[in-house]
């Protein structure tokens, strides 16, 4: 693979760095600086100057449904798996997989094979075992066996707790669950972490709070999901996050009248209560089913989940004045950190040549994946084999 010399990026790593160099080879970050030198002749490679063009690390989306979510309102309402570029074209280059209400016909088998599937096409993909319901589907016959013995494999989830689809977990069950995931996480160095889906109920996170209250597990082991659905619920992840959770934002679109949070709103309410940018993440719950229900628990409509709702939030609170190295590292640094993605979530010498150039309004312009473009003005420059033609 030959060297590329990128000229003039200002960049945000996520951290300002202002305008740098950046030598990229053999799909990572080789050097970053200042004017660098020009390199000799005999070698080969390409240059582009990117024009001082704003470079951030390529986003992190920790809850994906990568084989497709859905099935509440019968089998023909099951999401399609996502394909490659509904991923790159939100400017994600790495994505966690999730099973949700399905975990029947929807199987951790399924979720692997997927995972690989786009790590084959140099994309950063792993997934969680499990599902909404406990005892968790395996591959091995026990989420310490999946965490240790199969490589995409890095936690748990999404377990649902506090909604009508769960399996009404209790307190001993949720702790098992969890204790599994940590020591298998002890046991390979990966995430280890229990990822809870998070309902409407009225119970809301009392099952974490009792968690952390009664059981010597670490706050770091469990992730609450959507906590921005209801406005009361954020205020119980708040404290959570007081206490050493990492909370997980939904990227969801909000309509004016529901009693919840965008994500833009989520984090700007976080950041004024102090809560340290190493507890919070966004994700989109890209390809699962968002419902709604009637009283009798039956749906009464329903959406898909998008990637596409993450730049999407990164523009909005560029609209609302806030700096892109504040704004990052809920979508790179610290996704990376929590489920322990070496090489991601950031620009410097040594890790993934993941990034995206934004444009002049901070929507994705350019997107590259292990040192190679897939995305170019917007436009999708590498597929899937089953996609469109580029």
């Amino acid at each position: 693979m030959s060297l590329l010399l990128l000229r003039d990026a200002r960049l945000y790593a996520p951290a300002a760095l202002g305008h740098v160099d950046l030598l990229i080879g053999g799909g990572r970050v080789l050097q970053v600086g200042t004017a660098l030198p020009a390199l000799p002749a005999g070698v080969a490679h390409a240059e582009h100057d990117l024009g001082g063009r704003r470079v951030i690390p390529g986003l992190i989306d920790g809850h994906v449904h990568l084989t497709g979510g859905g099935g509440e309102a019968g089998l023909a309402s099951k999401v399609p798996p996502l394909q490659l570029t509904q991923l790159t074209r939100a400017g994600v280059t790495s994505a966690v997989g999730v099973l949700g209400t399905d975990d029947v016909t929807r199987t951790t088998a399924e979720l692997v094979t997927a995972a690989r599937g786009l790590a084959e096409l140099g994309f950063g993909a792993w997934c969680h075992t499990g599902g909404y319901h406990l005892p968790p589907t395996t591959l091995t016959g026990s989420v310490r066996g999946d965490i240790a013995l199969i490589d995409r494999i890095i936690g748990v989830g999404e377990v649902a707790i506090s909604d009508h689809r769960s399996s009404q977990p209790t307190l001993d069950e949720l702790l098992r669950v969890a204790a599994d995931a940590h020591v298998g996480g002890l046991m390979t160095g990966k995430a280890g972490i229990l990822h809870l889906h998070l309902g409407d109920g009225p119970r809301g996170l009392d099952l974490v709070r009792r968690a952390l209250d009664t059981s010597e597990l670490p706050p770091r082991v469990f992730q609450p999901t959507h906590v921005n659905r209801r406005r009361a619920l954020f205020e119980e992840a708040l404290a959570l996050a007081a206490r050493g959770c990492t909370i997980d934002i939904s990227a969801f679109d909000i309509g004016p009248d529901e009693d919840a949070w965008s994500a833009a709103d989520a984090l700007e309410r976080a950041w004024a209560a102090g809560v340290p940018a190493a507890r919070l993440t966004v994700s989109s719950d890209g390809g699962g089913c968002l419902p709604r229900f009637d009283a009798e628990g039956r749906v009464a409509g329903y959406g898909v989940g998008t990637s596409a709702t993450l730049p999407a939030t990164i523009r909005s609170l560029l609209d609302r004045g806030h700096s892109l190295d504040r704004i990052l590292p809920p979508f790179t640094s610290t996704p990376a950190a929590l489920l322990r993605l070496a090489g991601k979530g950031q620009i410097a010498a040594g890790s993934d040549a993941d990034l995206v150039v934004l444009d002049e309004g901070g929507g994705v312009h350019d997107v590259m994946l292990g040192g190679r473009w897939v995305v170019r003005a917007g436009r999708a420059v590498v597929t899937g084999p089953f996609e469109a033609e580029a």
